[in-house]
């Protein structure tokens, strides 16, 4: 786990849909504490690790909740598992395929320390998340801290909690609310062990000073709760997902004054496939404009080989009125050819060139 912040509190920044920071004859009031530490450590499905505050920095491995005063860190019983760490993973890369569409970037912090600063500036409590979104990263200014800080810098717009073995509602979701967390979303995943714990995802939406959950996300708007699970739990994106994602991204991109071509990776895709297109289309008019000459060459009675016209050189490039002159005046493969090359500078005429006996050409 990264070193805690240890720095003086700075000015608060303002945070889309987060609490603005009060003031208490002309004091700042810091966000409240939340639960108390020993209603958490109450809950059997968590295990205490005697944990100081000189070695919290030095510690790697993760936790729920930390506190100063307790010197304690709490951690789930349930061992860390795939099942438990995939779904954070998953969100990640669905928001980088929401970002791509919106043509602007969306980061992912994932279980970085959230900390509540005390009286001293040193960390009072520390949460971790499972999953932390900034649809607006250059705002967060915390890459180069070690921790977000309560109150000073910007919410993640998304804070994801994957409740497999334990009830994040009881504790660390009032605890969100208490730290004035915009949006959080509770996924109880199709591989949950529990079998009585409803599947299923839940948005919190901060509306006041209380949580209430909402059937659809305000930071994504129309990305529904049930939309959500299913992103987060299929083996693989399915279609439905697939336009979900564009969707949300062209819905961003509009507010942002953005798009696919403002991504870099899509950009140069969208570009290349254009060319694509055009060459196709080339191909595809040099094609049909083969067949009509072959035609009218074999037609008058000439032989030509499987290939031609195509075989012949600057074909493709010359000019239609070229290529049909040469067409009704050739007399074999090589003469039109040649005409081709010439660029189409004897006297032209009009309809079947006439014949002499054997159908052969005449001048």
């Amino acid at each position: 786990m990264s070193q805690p912040v240890l720095t003086e509190p700075r000015r608060s920044i303002p945070c889309r849909g987060a609490r603005s920071s009060a003031s208490l004859n002309g004091r700042r009031v810091r966000p409240a504490l939340g639960p108390s530490f020993a209603e958490f450590d109450a809950d059997h499905a968590y295990k205490r690790l005697r944990m100081p505050a000189e070695e919290l920095q030095d510690y790697d491995g993760r936790y729920e909740v930390w506190d100063s005063v307790a010197q304690t860190a709490l951690m789930v019983r349930e061992p860390t598992s795939p099942g438990h760490e995939l779904p954070s993973q998953i969100l990640a890369a669905l928001a980088e395929r929401i970002a791509q569409v919106r043509g602007k970037p969306i980061r992912c912090f994932g279980s970085m320390d959230l900390a509540l600063l005390g009286e001293d500036g040193r960390p009072r409590r520390i949460m971790q998340a499972d999953q932390s979104l900034y649809l607006h990263p250059e705002r967060a200014n915390i890459v180069k801290q070690t921790a977000m800080v309560v109150g000073e810098n910007h919410y993640p717009d998304v804070v994801l909690e994957v409740d497999r073995s334990t009830d994040v509602r009881r504790h660390k979701l009032k605890l969100y609310e208490a730290w004035g967390f915009p949006e959080v979303w509770v996924d109880v995943p199709e591989a949950a062990p529990n079998p009585r714990k409803a599947r299923g995802a839940t948005i919190y939406l901060l509306a006041g000073d209380a949580y209430a959950p909402a059937p659809e996300s305000r930071a994504f708007p129309g990305w529904t709760a049930a939309e959500i699970h299913t992103a987060l739990n299929e083996p693989r994106l399915s279609k439905a997902t697939l336009a979900v994602l564009e969707r949300l991204g062209g819905v961003l991109g509009e507010q942002e004054g953005t798009g696919p071509d403002d991504d870099p990776l899509l950009r140069s895709q969208r570009a290349q496939a254009r060319e694509e297109g055009r060459q196709e289309a080339r191909a595809r008019e040099s094609a049909s404009r083969a067949r009509l000459v072959r035609q009218l060459v074999v037609s008058r009675g000439l032989a030509v080989g499987e290939r031609f016209p195509m075989d012949v050189p600057g074909f493709e490039a010359a000019d239609v009125a070229v290529v049909a002159d040469a067409a009704l005046r050739c007399k074999d493969a090589a003469d039109f050819a040649a005409r081709l090359q010439g660029g189409g500078t004897e006297p032209t005429g009009l309809g079947r060139p006439a014949t002499g006996v054997n159908g052969q050409l005449r001048r």
